[in-house]
């Protein structure tokens, strides 16, 4: 018989175990709801003791985007497709093994172009007696994500026009190639073609003409090339092109020699037949460069040189080595112009008749910090082509101007010789010359008729107009012209007669050789006679020694500049000098 005591245990055990059945049964649904309000796939996953991984939970979105039925397949992780499919099996498996709080990664559902891709979440939760190891995973579809990007990347990779890989695309197939473990040095080559005188194309018959013509000059390309070839559009009318070299040097000028035969036929676009040529630079790669940009543009330098030699080129390391130095000096010349770091040098020059001093040629100097003396020959072309050619001519002028009128000022009279600055051919074109020229003469006090402008050959040949006009507008200051290095452009005689040029000065190339080379002394003989005829003044540029000086005298040379009489000096040695050859 049962003691009250008893019966009262028994009836609290059984209560306690109806309360805590329905306190599981209510944890388990309220787990459920959780998982089913979550926006995304979730499930709670857990490893038992033996260390094998099962689905504890899930919700509908988890069980569709494993495509797992809870009710029918198997709950063990490593016998569910879509974990072993992805590889999130074995990535679960070390998870839970480590003692991470949280994990984080991609995995693509397969291989398939329409395989799905999920952002894997795992986060740790606490361990119960049947699961010593949970976590809770979430899977983040990004599919359309990836998509877009992929899509945006392939439009970020093409050349809307022709359908090409464009530049960026270009780059990084040059990039796999360096990457490959197998690369060899001098195994490919980089080839740009350039379509010649493309501009001439548009201008004349329009741009619609110009893209068909740039459509179809593509497609031969692609006509020429051999499996594993790679073709792109790389900027306007040029195309790159990466080829695999068997026999080096000879396969690429083959394979340039096949590109021009190819594309020498002619080309119909709509009613029209139009034929062009193309240009070719050629970069091997090597050991001279190993960046794709880099290649690319070693291969444009070939190029640049192929449209002037009329055949195909190939990269000379030099080429990227001057093309540098000539950017570092165009940067370094802008600040030194800005910082008035620029000096001018003074050569005379002597009326061979009577030993005087004419006047002094002003030449500019430049002490680069780093680099030290910087001839002019180098850095002038460099401010023609960049245009600082503009603020450096101005700042000659007017310190060359100033100079004479401390000169003047120092010997207390206005002495009797001109000042000599030279003007670019740069200059007369985009620079208002006549306005620079008259507010230099105002602001230094010197007469017009003490200034020589001294012009090459080139800036008349290149736009006789405009040089007309300038040369009109100093002669309306008094101001004197000199045509310098006259014998090695192209002057027309009429030119000469037409222009209101003072002084004739004869290149150094004839003068220094004449007394050894019957034509040059010929040469020189002639320009005497021109300039007699004409009614101008001569000056001989390279004077070396006093036999030469002597024979130009002879020959009735009016002027002679040089060594022999002086190189080129400060401001106080020029003035020095003046004033021991007219004491």
């Amino acid at each position: 018989m049962e003691t009250p005591d008893a019966g009262l245990a028994y009836s609290v055990q059984a209560q306690a175990a109806r309360y805590y059945s329905v306190s599981e049964g209510a944890m388990d649904e309220a787990r459920q709801d959780y998982l089913d309000a979550l926006p995304v796939a979730a499930s709670v996953l857990c490893q038992n003791e033996a260390g094998r991984s099962f689905i504890d939970i899930s919700n509908e979105i988890f069980c569709g985007a494993a495509d797992w039925d809870p009710a029918k397949d198997p709950i063990w992780i490593d016998q569910i497709e879509f974990f072993k499919a992805t590889g999130i099996g074995p990535a679960l498996d070390d998870f839970l093994k480590r003692g991470e709080k949280a994990f984080q990664f991609d995995r693509q559902e397969s291989q398939s172009i329409s395989g799905r891709h999920y952002t894997v979440r795992l986060s740790r939760l606490r361990s119960t007696p049947y699961a010593p190891q949970r976590c809770l995973m979430s899977l983040i579809d990004k599919t359309m994500q990836v998509e877009t990007e992929k899509n945006l990347r392939a439009e970020m990779l093409r050349d809307s026009l022709t359908g090409l890989p464009n530049r960026l695309a270009f780059n990084e197939r040059v990039a796999a190639v360096f990457g490959d473990p197998l690369f060899k040095e001098g195994s490919h080559a980089v080839l740009v073609v350039d379509v010649t005188r493309f501009s001439r194309v548009n201008e004349s018959v329009g741009a619609l003409a110009g893209d068909e013509l740039l459509i179809t000059f593509a497609r031969r390309l692609c006509s020429v090339l051999r499996p594993g070839d790679f073709l792109a559009r790389t900027g306007g009318d040029e195309f790159g092109i990466l080829i695999r070299l068997d026999r080096g040097m000879k396969d690429a000028l083959r394979f340039a020699d096949r590109i021009k035969a190819e594309l020498s036929m002619p080309f119909h676009l709509s009613e029209m037949e139009i034929c062009v040529d193309c240009s070719i630079g050629c970069a091997l790669f090597g050991s001279h460069s190993n960046l794709p940009e880099e290649l690319l543009r070693n291969a444009q330098f070939a190029l640049k040189r192929a449209k002037t030699a009329g055949r195909t080129q190939l990269y000379e390391p030099d080429e990227a080595h001057a093309a540098r130095r000539r950017f570092r000096i165009e940067t370094d010349l802008r600040r030194a112009i800005e910082a008035d770091q620029l000096e001018l040098a003074f050569q005379p020059l002597i009326d061979l008749s009577t030993g005087a001093i004419s006047g002094f040629e002003a030449l500019a100097r430049w002490d680069h910090e780093e680099d030290g003396h910087v001839s002019p020959t180098e850095f002038i072309p460099v401010a023609e082509e960049s245009g600082l050619i503009l603020p450096l001519g101005q700042w000659a002028l007017a310190a060359a101007l100033d100079v004479l009128a401390d000169w003047d000022r120092q010997a207390g009279r206005k002495l009797p010789i001109y000042m000599g600055v030279n003007l670019s051919a740069v200059q007369i074109q985009r620079d208002d010359v006549s306005a620079v020229v008259a507010v230099a003469l105002k602001k230094s006090g010197i007469e017009g008729g003490r200034l020589m402008l001294e012009l090459t050959e080139s800036a008349i040949v290149h736009d006789p107009e405009r040089a007309a006009e300038v040369l009109e507008a100093m002669r309306a200051l008094n101001v004197q012209v000199a045509m310098d290095d006259f014998g090695t452009g192209y002057t027309s005689l009429a030119y000469l007669q037409r222009l209101p040029i003072d002084l004739l000065k004869i290149d150094s190339r004839f003068v220094t050789g004449m007394l050894g080379d019957p034509d040059s002394a010929a040469i020189v003989r002639a320009i005497l006679s021109l300039a007699d005829a004409l009614g101008m003044a001569t000056a001989a540029e390279g004077v070396e020694c006093a036999d030469l000086a002597a024979e130009l005298k002879r020959m009735g040379c009016t002027n002679g500049q040089g060594f022999h009489f002086s190189e080129p000096l400060g401001a106080e040695a020029a003035l020095d000098y003046w004033m021991s050859r007219s004491a």
